[in-house]
């Protein structure tokens, strides 16, 4: 009798709905938003980027297929790569946007770039945009690679 009260019980439990005990996507604040995204990236930890990336509609994890979620994660985890990051400006922008000017160093090699970030539902904050371009010598530092000589 014992065993089968356990066996019930244990049956209603598992179809009871449960609680969504994950983190929620975003950040409570743009700040916020800006340093998990970078922490994902040191820590080279995909899933976690995919908690802080993202736009006005919500985390980009819910609007791409997961190989193209990643694939664009590694390339901006290679450009962005750091073991030291700090925040030299912070500006507003029209759209609920906060643009910073952020420079990240990798060893010896250190760059300066924009990362952008917006207003989601809810009222989370999302790494929207993140300027590569200025950040190659990074991804190739952490590759082990040299650039040539710019002339």
């Amino acid at each position: 009798m014992r065993r089968l009260l356990l066996v019930s019980l244990v049956l209603v439990l598992g179809a009871c709905p449960r609680a969504n005990t994950g983190m929620l996507p975003g950040g409570p604040a743009p700040r916020a938003a800006l340093d998990g995204f970078l922490n994902a990236v040191r820590a080279q930890d995909l899933q976690a980027m995919s908690n802080y990336w993202g736009t006005a509609s919500g985390p980009a994890r819910d609007r791409l297929d997961r190989a193209e979620l990643e694939r664009r994660e590694l390339i901006m985890q290679c450009h962005l790569a750091h073991d030291k990051v700090r925040v030299v400006d912070e500006q507003p922008r029209a759209g609920n946007r906060r643009v910073y000017s952020v420079e990240l160093s990798y060893g010896a090699v250190t760059r300066a770039t924009t990362i952008t970030t917006i207003q989601g539902p809810s009222e989370r904050w999302y790494v929207e945009d993140a300027d590569l371009t200025k950040t190659q010598a990074l991804c190739e530092a952490r590759s082990g690679r040299t650039s040539p000589p710019s002339r």
